[in-house]
């Protein structure tokens, strides 16, 4: 009998970005109080004798890995497309001392969720998966990516 089981951890940090091209306001360095849902698949350890018996995994150890690679990266950050004429903003920043978080696509949610997924699921022990994650960018607007549409 299989008992698998969802667990969801989540995760605040404050971003800026700006969109290159953007026909919005957007285009315009601003930020975000993002808000990020993890949920890993996983059946509970049933072994009496181990340490973390009855978990899928330690909450704690999930709070570790997207810390390390989500928030601390992130967190009071402005994020900038390189690929984009927004390198040259983003050098500027980075020489006046300003926290730059350089990534080599659009910053929306989307693609921020994308990069987000690909960074957990590698870091993630091999008997879990990553079943989903919500990336809400405002009270009422987000970007969810499920490992069941890729």
């Amino acid at each position: 009998m299989s008992n698998t089981i969802r667990i969801t951890k989540e995760f605040k940090f404050e971003t800026g970005h700006a969109l290159y091209g953007y026909d919005g306001l957007c285009k315009n360095v601003h930020g975000h109080s993002y808000k990020l849902a993890v949920t890993v698949l996983g059946n509970p350890i049933m072994e009496a004798s181990h340490v973390k018996h009855g978990m899928v995994m330690d909450f704690s150890d999930l709070k570790e890995i997207v810390n390390k690679l989500i928030v601390m990266p992130f967190d009071h950050a402005t994020v900038l497309n390189v690929n984009s004429p927004h390198r040259e903003l983003a050098d500027s920043m980075e020489e006046r001392g300003h926290k730059i978080m350089r990534v080599a696509y659009q910053p929306t949610s989307e693609m921020m969720v994308i990069d987000f997924a690909d960074k957990i699921r590698a870091a993630l022990p091999k008997h879990l998966t990553l079943h989903h994650l919500i990336l809400r960018e405002t009270e009422t607007s987000y970007a969810a990516w499920y490992a069941s549409d890729q």
